[in-house]
């Protein structure tokens, strides 16, 4: 009996120092627990509680700072106001998304493993509004130069495809139009003109694309209407290459410019009057600073056609002063070839008719104010280019000229 109680007991003790071990196991095991809740607790009240040690030292780390540079960048410019959005991109916030969703639908662009199709078209736009170098763009948006020019070419042959989307198709003046400025040029669809744009070229082909001005510069013929949308571009020609030289090309091209029957373009006196272009009289007092206060009203029929044709062929002086003054790279050389420099030109035209036709409101146009409807110089108004070679003068569109001419004339005098 003696033998069994001893064994007993060594066994209650060993059962009893078990259940002891076992909840001290407990105990620590809650205890850990208990600290590490603490320690979170600490970590999320404490205003500068994340560290992250960079060579050696700890240097606080606030959630922001989690954000790569260039998202926090993406965001800055598209996602937080118009004013930055168009301040930066020259457009706002929806036309922003709409034209990266026409980019994504219809071209087939697609965001990269890093890139995506916004930070893409942000980094292109740039380039155009404020004619910034790769490695600048590439500072802000913390990419390298390289990654900026590939998707600045890849925008660009995107942009490019667009084309036949975002030219317009003008609709002639009819007889409805109420318009002072247009009413007049029933049939119009709207004016012709060209313009310079510098751009910068090789030395040995330097001689070619010198205009009159002693300028390195290509020479663009475009169409607007009388909205300020451009139905028709053609650069890519030497400074020093007339507009008939532009035209008689545009014209001989299967797609090319097209005129149908009975419309026309108004065009200064660097082209002929004939099917399709109507001119100024010659000799005639035209330019719309010859017409500022305190000149003499018009004293003649072929005056009065002048001034009214010179208000509304305008509209191209106007349409190229908002183009340029939106697009920062039309207004200096670029250092890319030739090739790239003329579909960066085009891409300018496609994108201002695709804003135009977007916002109600241009804030372009509205800055420039009065200043374009005072007598915007054109930029080949010193020099007249010489007529067209291929299309001459016509009877017929003389006659209609000095018809219109003498039915203002004669509602003037019975006004």
């Amino acid at each position: 009996m003696d033998m069994e109680d001893e064994i007993s007991k060594v066994e209650q003790k060993r059962h009893a120092l078990t259940t002891t071990l076992i909840l001290l196991e407990e105990i620590l095991r809650n205890h850990r627990i208990n600290l590490l809740l603490i320690s979170m607790l600490i970590t999320l009240i404490r205003p500068n509680g994340g560290k992250r040690k960079r060579g050696g030292r700890g240097t606080a780390e606030p959630l922001m700072d989690a954000i790569p540079a260039h998202v926090k960048q993406l965001d800055r410019l598209v996602r937080i106001s118009d004013r930055s959005c168009v301040d930066n991109l020259r457009m706002d916030r929806n036309t922003f998304g709409r034209l990266c969703r026409i980019l994504r639908d219809r071209v087939g662009l697609i965001d990269q493993k890093f890139v995506t199709i916004e930070e893409q078209v942000s980094m292109f736009l740039c380039i155009l509004s404020h004619h910034k170098k790769t490695r600048i763009v590439g500072h802000d948006f913390m990419r390298s130069s390289q990654t900026v020019s590939k998707y600045l070419h890849t925008v660009l042959r995107g942009v490019l495809t667009l084309h036949d989307l975002f030219l317009v198709k003008p609709t002639p003046i009819d007889d409805d139009c109420t318009d002072s400025r247009w009413k007049w040029f029933k049939g119009c669809l709207g004016a012709l003109d060209g313009t310079y744009i510098n751009v910068r070229v090789p030395l040995a082909d330097a001689p070619r694309y010198r205009n009159r001005k002693g300028q390195i510069t290509t020479n663009t013929l475009a169409v607007c209407d009388r909205h300020l949308r451009f139905v028709y571009v053609l650069p890519g020609w030497e400074g020093s290459a007339g507009d008939s030289r532009i035209l008689r090309d545009a014209i001989s091209r299967p797609r090319g410019l097209k005129v149908p029957r009975g419309c026309y373009y108004l065009c200064d006196n660097g082209y002929a009057n004939s099917e399709g272009f109507v001119t100024p009289f010659k000799g005639v007092r035209y330019h719309l600073k010859e017409w500022g206060p305190g000149t003499q009203a018009p004293q003649t029929p072929e005056e009065l056609f002048n001034l009214k044709h010179t208000k509304a062929r305008n509209i191209i002086e106007r349409s190229f002063a908002v183009l340029k003054m939106r697009w920062g790279i039309l207004r200096s050389p670029s250092f890319y070839p030739i090739d790239v420099q003329t579909g960066l030109i085009i891409a300018c035209f496609l994108l201002h008719n695709f804003i135009r036709s977007q916002m109600e409101v241009d804030p372009i146009e509205e800055l420039l104010g009065g200043q374009i409807e005072e007598g915007y110089g054109s930029d080949n108004d010193e020099v007249v280019a010489d007529h067209i070679s291929i299309v001459n003068p016509t009877t017929s569109w003389n006659s209609k000229r000095d018809d219109l001419a003498k039915a203002m004339w004669a509602e003037k005098n019975n006004a």
